[in-house]
């Protein structure tokens, strides 16, 4: 038999291939619960929201809580990945989720004294943040967003061809947001604070605010809101300056990102001698009575230090705190992007050190700003990081209040 021919039975053993169809891949959407979706770092934890698609949970999540899978380098930039929305209540697949926190910006910077930009700040802030949503934070080592409601509200608007109204417009910006009401109400208002740390000053759920600046002007209306609502507060304020300048009898109209912490003190919005200012590198006569914690003070005493004053001056006090941050509190070699930078600053390592231990202090702190971000000057967006790390641990500051009060994802209804 010719080598090349093929046996009979080897013909016979022969079977004619079949062909096999291709299944189609289908398109992808996180395993669903009773809820909605598992969380994807966190799959024990369910995320309730409706199936969708995967990308821009911006725009397509239904849920305040949790997260989803996104490219780290596309998608819809809002603050960690966050919802995007002008509501702070009725959200989640049957309404029932209201908004811990409401992150919005601020993009005003015609109140500075020397270089403008920190209009970009709030852009910056958000395009920083999309590396800090892939993974839990550190060091909390938690998902905050399986125990805080979030939203971003995106920017608010401001007319800066109408400057006298910037000022009213801000404060009008943040009424609305701690005025809201809607569901989720507290079950119990009692003496042990059923709610936790996260609301001592919070018997009716108030939502915080979390808002990115534009130039420290804006700080000031912002405080004025919140004392509104809270009465006079502490301030804890992270900053090169003291902002604390100008004679009010020689100017008193002058209001700038200089001066606006002596209008704060002088009409009650704050309390200075229950006030931290930490980081200062600049020189002002009269600093209205506030504890001054400068650089130099804080290099040479250490960042324990002065979690010990804070506790001192700010917690025992009980006041309300609004913590305000800004960037230029860094060295410029950690945060060159600002207006105003000063040599001989924080280390990011310094700064972060003290806020994620805020909380052990004893303070309350119901709202928060972090201001003076002015990309233009920037070196690899490294400050925009800085200060989308700050952002980002005083919201894991009070994810960790609700977290050790047990409090997270909502009931069904």
């Amino acid at each position: 038999m010719n080598r090349l021919q093929t046996p009979k039975r080897a013909i016979k053993a022969q079977k004619p291939k079949q062909k096999v169809a291709l299944k189609q891949p289908k398109r992808s959407v996180l395993k669903t619960t009773k809820r909605g979706f598992a969380s994807p770092y966190n799959p024990s934890v369910p995320h309730p929201a409706a199936e969708m698609p995967l990308g821009d949970s911006a725009f397509t999540s239904t849920s305040l809580y949790a997260c989803e899978p996104e490219m780290t380098y596309g998608g819809a930039l809002s603050f960690l990945r966050r919802k995007y929305s002008r509501n702070v209540t009725g959200h989640g697949v049957n309404g029932n989720e209201r908004a811990d926190v409401v992150v919005s910006g601020l993009p005003y910077d015609s109140a500075v004294t020397y270089r403008s930009g920190a209009r970009l700040g709030p852009r910056a802030i958000r395009a920083a943040s999309v590396q800090l949503a892939e993974l839990k934070p550190y060091p909390w080592a938690f998902q905050p967003f399986d125990h805080l409601a979030v939203v971003d509200s995106g920017d608010a608007f401001l007319d800066p061809h109408n400057p006298m109204t910037i000022r009213g417009s801000i404060v009008d910006h943040a009424r609305k947001i701690l005025n809201s009401t809607g569901p989720e109400k507290a079950v119990k208002n009692d003496s042990k604070n059923t709610w936790g740390d996260f609301y001592s000053h919070n018997k009716d759920r108030t939502t915080r605010m979390l808002t990115f600046g534009g130039d420290h002007f804006v700080t000031y209306p912002l405080l004025q809101a919140h004392a509104e609502k809270y009465g006079p507060m502490a301030l804890i304020h992270f900053d090169a300056h003291c902002d604390t300048w100008g004679d009010d009898s020689a100017h008193p109209h002058e209001l700038n990102h200089g001066t606006m912490f002596r209008h704060a003190a002088n009409e009650g919005m704050v309390v200075p001698e229950h006030s931290v200012q930490i980081g200062l590198r600049t020189v002002n006569d009269d600093y209205m009575g506030f504890n001054v914690l400068d650089a130099t003070w804080v290099h040479n005493n250490g960042v324990d230090a002065v979690l010990r004053k804070i506790e001192d001056v700010v917690a025992k006090s009980k006041l309300p705190v609004y913590l305000t941050f800004d960037i230029d509190c860094l060295d410029p070699s950690a945060a060159p992007g600002t207006g105003t930078p000063v040599p001989g600053g924080l280390t990011s390592f310094q700064a972060l050190h003290i806020l994620r231990n805020l909380r052990q202090t004893g303070v309350d702190v119901v709202g928060a700003d972090v201001v003076e971000v002015a990309p233009a000057y920037d070196v690899s967006e490294i400050t925009a990081l800085a200060a989308a790390h700050v952002a980002t641990d005083i919201l894991c500051m009070w994810a960790d209040g609700k977290r050790e009060a047990g409090l997270g994802l909502p009931p069904l209804h």
